[in-house]
């Protein structure tokens, strides 16, 4: 693991001195269209269960970025902003969890992180997704993404978990260059805090 966290502190820092012009960019963006914040922070679950403040650029309108809303809500009381329509197209929205990374909360690749609230629904083959630190990208992100159900992102989690490899992360990096260049599985309206739609007939392990 050592390698990995070497890899995602190389990387991390080697995209925010490349991008640091766009993000400047958009931070400008945000400020004219909506104002501040330019960041939204939401508490998630990493590595083992333990809480951090995740970052985003905020693509919704300025007003109740309660972190105990549900989707519903969001929909009903809030618009994505005219720059953050652009953010969630690229993910570029997701880009300053590259301070995330730095600060040893999450990884390059791993399981998206998990909602506080939603975790008393997994059941414990579920809850190995929290075996590794929780990345920007990951394996059930480049097959599927938004396109498939919870149930399934968190088969393909748990699969990544135990099937870690650094050969594996550099696949994952490679397939998640074309998702994001092509757009596969982004759905436009999908929220901030990403609903978990758990199936009943989910496959048991």
């Amino acid at each position: 693991m050592k390698a990995k966290r070497v890899f995602d502190i190389l990387m991390s820092l080697g995209c925010l001195f490349l991008m640091s012009p766009f993000f400047l960019l958009i931070a400008i963006a945000i400020l004219v269209d909506d104002g501040r914040p330019v960041l939204f922070k939401q508490q998630r679950l990493g590595y083992d269960g333990k809480q951090f403040s995740i970052f985003k650029f905020r693509t919704m309108t300025s007003g109740d970025h309660s972190e105990s809303y549900n989707d519903k809500q969001i929909k009903i009381n809030q618009k994505v902003t005219r720059p953050g329509v652009l953010l969630r197209k690229t993910s570029l929205d997701e880009t300053p969890q590259l301070l995330n990374i730095l600060k040893g909360d999450m990884s390059i690749i791993g399981p998206r992180p998990v909602l506080p609230n939603h975790l008393h629904k997994y059941d414990n083959y579920q809850k190995q997704r929290l075996g590794m630190k929780p990345g920007v990208t990951g394996w059930a992100q480049v097959n599927g993404r938004h396109s498939i159900p919870w149930s399934k992102r968190i088969e393909y989690d748990v699969w990544y978990v135990k099937n870690y490899s650094f050969l594996l992360d550099f696949k994952i990096l490679l397939k998640t260059i074309k998702v994001v260049l092509f757009r596969e599985g982004v759905s436009n309206n999908q929220t901030m805090g990403e609903q978990e739609d758990f199936d009943d007939k989910r496959k048991e392990k």
